[in-house]
């Protein structure tokens, strides 16, 4: 985004890719997690049409063959990621593949297939991203995961531990459980998707023991040996048999390797400081995404590499967005956007459930809310959450809400489509008028 910006403005724009373009979201993230997704969700509704159910569908029992999902999946990302250079031939940046060393702000050194090449800039730019945390007492290797082996699997495993009950370990593991794989998760803290308020968590929870999975909260992977993970919780030690097991204990910028220390720049604890205009404390060097700190987003990415672009260009920018939409694609989807109930004082909440939504029960579903955070006396929306099936598609909705100063008012006279999951946001914003159609 920021190299194709930058060329549109006019500026000669070189870009240097170790591996493919697109980063981690296309290559190993975003991309490939939803396509498992994806896979998953029409198998389990297969096997679900296969057994008695409502549709009065009958099927045949359904198999799956991983290897070929993993080939479908790499054939999504080598479109994607060849339209990204497309896109950046198009644009007319030079893209130059090999390993990157800084030698100083001004000075890039580049092991290429074909040598060494040294460049020289008026501006550079730090994206490098971030990659997954390991564990000391669960390296990676082997039959220990981190979540880029997890979605290159050609064989579902019979038995996946899962080290981690944020929102990458719970992605691949709802897949997992729904391909059928035996799925046990291991959280040290004492819920699931500890990120979120406990209510937007509920349903999930409930979702994964519908599918058979086991959650032990309040636990700790202490080895993986011989097939078995031994695990320590409030009761004592067990141990999990495992085939696979997946760390998902987050993600840490990727800040070594390409002499970065040579520049000594300001950090946040393991992040580059960044401005409103994500300057680092070094004149002429920028940095954007994952490097710079939470939340680890690609459309934050996205965003700071536009307004690079354009501050470099000479455009007066700075960073002033008031809505940063954030996804967890497990099953119910979780959509979170700005204050969360009890992080504004006097603050209001409105509730609706997808229990009342006609859409929503003619997918089979009705679990799940829309939440709506609003100023009591203007009516201003200051967040919006929402858990359930397919809610992933309302976070536009919501940024767009928060971006533009909606008031409740605003949502509720905003006529919504009849059938749809969109209407939860207009009969929220009903009910924080007093006004609820639904009692």
């Amino acid at each position: 985004m920021c190299a194709i910006r930058a060329a549109q403005l006019g500026l000669e724009t070189v870009v240097i890719e170790a591996r493919a373009a697109g980063g981690t979201c296309l290559n190993v993230g975003c991309i490939p997690s939803k396509a498992l997704i994806h896979a998953a969700n029409e198998f389990h509704a297969a096997r679900h049409l296969a057994g008695e159910n409502p549709c009065g569908i009958t099927t045949s029992a359904p198999a799956i063959d991983l290897g070929r999902t993993t080939d479908w999946k790499d054939g999504i990302v080598a479109r994607l990621t060849g339209g990204v250079a497309g896109l950046l031939r198009k644009a007319k940046v030079r893209v130059i593949e090999g390993q990157a060393r800084i030698l100083d702000g001004k000075t890039v050194e580049v092991e290429t297939a074909e040598g060494a090449v040294r460049l020289r800039t008026e501006h550079l730019v730090i994206a490098t991203g971030s990659r997954p945390q390991a564990l000391s007492a669960l390296p990676f290797g082997g039959d220990i995961l981190s979540s880029t082996e997890a979605l290159s699997l050609r064989q579902v495993p019979g038995r996946l531990a899962i080290v981690g009950g944020g929102y990458i370990g719970l992605e691949i593991d709802t897949a997992m459980a729904k391909l059928v794989a035996k799925v046990t998760i291991i959280e040290a803290g004492p819920r699931i998707l500890p990120q979120y308020d406990a209510d937007l968590t509920k349903p999930v929870a409930a979702r994964l023991a519908a599918l058979g999975v086991t959650v032990l909260t309040g636990a700790r992977a202490e080895a993986f040996a011989g097939g078995v993970l031994s695990v320590t919780t409030a009761e004592g030690s067990r141990e999990i048999a495992a085939d696979k097991v997946l760390v998902t204990a987050g993600r840490v910028p990727v800040v070594s390797g390409f002499g970065l220390e040579e520049l000594h720049l300001d950090r946040r604890g393991p992040f580059i400081a960044v401005d409103a205009q994500c300057r680092t404390s070094m004149r002429g060097v920028w940095a954007i995404g994952d490097v710079t700190g939470d939340p680890m987003l690609a459309h934050r990415a996205m965003a700071q590499g536009d307004l690079v672009a354009e501050a470099i260009a000479g455009k007066k920018v700075s960073w002033d967005k008031r809505a940063m939409p954030a996804v967890c694609f497990t099953d119910p989807e979780i959509v979170t956007l700005g204050a969360m109930p009890g992080t504004v004082p006097g603050a209001e909440v409105a509730v609706f459930p997808f229990a009342g939504n006609g859409r929503s029960l003619t997918l089979e579903r009705g679990d799940g809310f829309v939440r709506v955070v609003c100023e009591p006396s203007t009516g201003l929306v200051l967040g919006l959450q929402a858990v359930g099936a397919g809610v992933s598609e309302l976070a536009g909705e919501f940024a767009l809400a928060l971006e533009m100063a909606a008031t409740l008012t605003d949502l509720a006279a905003t006529i919504h489509v009849h059938p749809t999951l969109g209407e939860t946001v207009q009969e929220a914003a009903l009910r924080g008028l007093g006004r609820a159609l639904h009692i």
